[in-house]
């Protein structure tokens, strides 16, 4: 019997991509669950149009958004074995999952991270302050831990019970490093799938603005520098 698979989309103002992303997600996913991290336009409704199950965090922060689809699924009579986490602004390709999640049901991989690739990314789909980011993080994770991380990226698979144990508390920019630093520190198995990334629609929250990427950067090193020196 295949596991059952529930995808955590967190979304703020999502309204022109959300749909696409829905729709393009495979069929081995049970449920689709969109977390509306207090948009102010249309994309509960179009979200929930588009076949999603739709819940409301008003706290901005993705780390929020996460948690809120995960209090959604413990409260679940029947519990997921995989979960995904998806954004909503459809630069990643849904159809991709299936890779994103062959090494969990095939290997018994404990977590996958979709690896955005430089030969898989579209030109100018990741931002500078990204692209250094991610190489200083995870060269931080190389050198303090022996990781094998080439990316933070969000599009990424974890069995269930591997999640909870967790026991994730992020609830802005750290949610990803965290999750990350965490598999590292209980020794869980981990792999990289390259996944390809494209232009997103609309602009990003993070990294599309200075302020958020300098809280993002912040976050991102104290969650490191924490776990190496704890």
């Amino acid at each position: 019997m295949p596991p059952k698979i529930n995808v955590i989309i967190p979304a703020f103002n999502e309204e022109e991509s959300i749909a696409h992303v829905i729709k393009e997600i495979p069929d081995i996913v049970s449920e689709v669950i969109v977390v509306s991290n207090n948009s102010t336009d249309n994309t509960e409704s179009v979200a929930r149009n588009a076949g999603a199950t739709v819940l409301v965090e008003k706290r901005k922060g993705y780390g929020y958004a996460c948690l809120k689809g995960m209090e959604y699924i413990a409260l679940k009579e029947t519990k997921p074995e995989i979960i995904v986490f998806l954004d909503g602004d459809y630069s990643d390709y849904p159809a991709e999952l299936i890779n994103i999640v062959n090494p969990i049901i095939n290997d018994d991989i404990d977590m996958v991270i979709g690896s955005r690739v430089k030969e898989h990314r579209e030109d100018g789909s990741m931002t500078v302050p990204q692209i250094f980011g991610n190489w200083l993080a995870t060269s931080l994770m190389k050198l303090f831990f022996n990781a094998k991380f080439t990316d933070l990226g969000p599009f990424r698979a974890i069995k269930y019970n591997k999640l909870l144990s967790l026991e994730m508390i992020d609830k802005t920019y750290g949610w990803t490093i965290e999750m990350q630093l965490k598999v590292l520190k209980k020794r869980y198995s981990y792999v990289e799938v390259p996944v390809h990334y494209k232009k997103r629609i609309g602009v990003s929250k993070v990294s599309g603005t200075i302020k958020g990427a300098i809280f993002a950067g912040v976050k991102i090193l104290s969650w490191i520098f924490k776990y190496s020196f704890s």
